[in-house]
């Protein structure tokens, strides 16, 4: 076996120590106080292994946490985030617990076994006189679940200096598929101004705003193209006041996916551009864009194949890639122009829902991975 994944076998139980005592400190995205909790922790532990870490201050939200270890030519940027889409005692419905050679809790899957693994990489590295290629860069981002807002332009400038960017998001699927492309992603609002009457008394008299909506996402909904992998979705409506009065507002988020910049560019023109049906009513749209696709490109393979070798000395077999429609902080970093191999997280599934969990004999040999990488890249 090889040394590296040697010694994280045998330190996969302290290992799952820290990866637990992560879960338990919950981490709403909102709830900047549990966020800080956890930031004061996990600065304590990166200082133990050597990084130098700082918080960077955020009013509202977590603050953000930088680190940097080693030494060497330029900088390899680590992305991570502690943020989760769950809310405080959560844990209560989907307890601590390992059964059946899982590791299940809210948030360990996405993403806290990610920044785990980096924690336990740095501390192989040093128990092992390891050194890495590059200096280490990593950021431990707090609102990644809600946008990215405050972080963008940190992921961004840090991008922007580095030769490559690993982002220790989950892998994809039961083969551990490494993410060399991620869909482009946009949110927008369309808000309709209709003409309210009594329903029953004066029905001519006004102008739904609600049947207006109704052909706008019909409309929308038709803008999907499966070939060209975009995807259009209006995933929440709202409207009207009373059964007997005709609507005199309503709206509706879209959700859009697309596999290039320029196919963003265009379905962005096309929604800002909406016409109502009905010309008493008016339609406002707000919103756009708003991570770049990952894109799949030769440098990005190059960075994959680096790992596909690494995994077969280590030992791991074929490590498949794969892509996905879900957007991360890789969107970033690839669209400022920075090589971003994303996935080198853990492997397991149920992100997001009281099913999550991660494969605990996984554990090591995607932390072995990084830390061969890091030594490589």
């Amino acid at each position: 076996m090889h040394p590296v994944l040697a010694y994280l076998r045998e330190q996969q139980e302290p290992l799952l120590a820290d990866l637990e005592a992560f879960v338990r400190l919950e981490t709403p995205s909102y709830d900047k106080a549990a966020l800080d909790r956890l930031g004061g922790l996990l600065l304590e532990k990166f200082a133990a292994v050597g990084a130098r870490g700082e918080a960077l201050a955020q009013p509202e939200r977590g603050d953000h946490l930088r680190f940097e270890w080693g030494e060497g030519e330029g900088q390899v940027l680590l992305l991570c985030h502690r943020d989760t889409v769950f809310s405080q005692r959560d844990i209560e419905r989907n307890p601590l617990r390992r059964e059946n050679g899982r590791l299940f809790g809210p948030g360990a899957f996405d993403m806290k076994a990610g920044f785990t693994q980096v924690l336990w990489a740095l501390r192989t590295m040093q128990q092992l006189k390891l050194r890495p290629r590059r200096k280490v860069v990593m950021l431990i981002t707090s609102d990644e679940e809600i946008g990215s807002a405050t972080s963008r332009p940190l992921i961004e400038a840090e991008a922007r200096r580095s030769a490559a960017c690993l982002v220790l998001e989950p892998a994809l699927g039961e083969a551990g598929a490494l993410k060399t492309w991620r869909k482009g992603v946009g949110e927008y609002r369309l808000q309709v101004s209709g003409i309210a009457a009594h329903a029953g008394v004066e029905p001519t008299r006004g102008a739904s705003a609600i049947g207006e909506l109704a052909v706008q996402v019909l409309r929308l909904h038709a803008l999907t193209d499966l070939e060209a992998g975009t995807t259009v979705n209006v995933g929440v409506i709202k409207g009207g006041s009373r059964p007997n009065v005709i609507a005199a507002e309503a709206e509706a988020v879209i959700d859009v996916r697309v596999m290039t910049a320029a196919e963003g560019r265009r379905l962005d023109g096309v929604i800002q551009a909406l016409q109502p049906v009905n010309p008493r009513c008016r339609l406002a749209v707000s919103g756009g864009i708003e991570r770049l696709p990952m894109v799949r490109n030769e440098k990005t393979v190059a960075l994959y194949q680096q790992a596909a070798a690494i995994a077969m000395e280590l030992g791991l077999g074929d490590l498949p890639e794969s892509g996905t429609g879900g957007g991360s902080d890789g969107n970033f970093t690839s669209g400022v122009g920075c090589p971003t191999l994303d996935g080198l997280g853990p492997v397991g599934d149920g992100a997001h829902t009281f099913d999550e969990y991660i494969v605990i004999d996984r554990l090591p040999e995607r932390t072995a991975l990084l830390v061969r990488l890091l030594e490589s890249v």
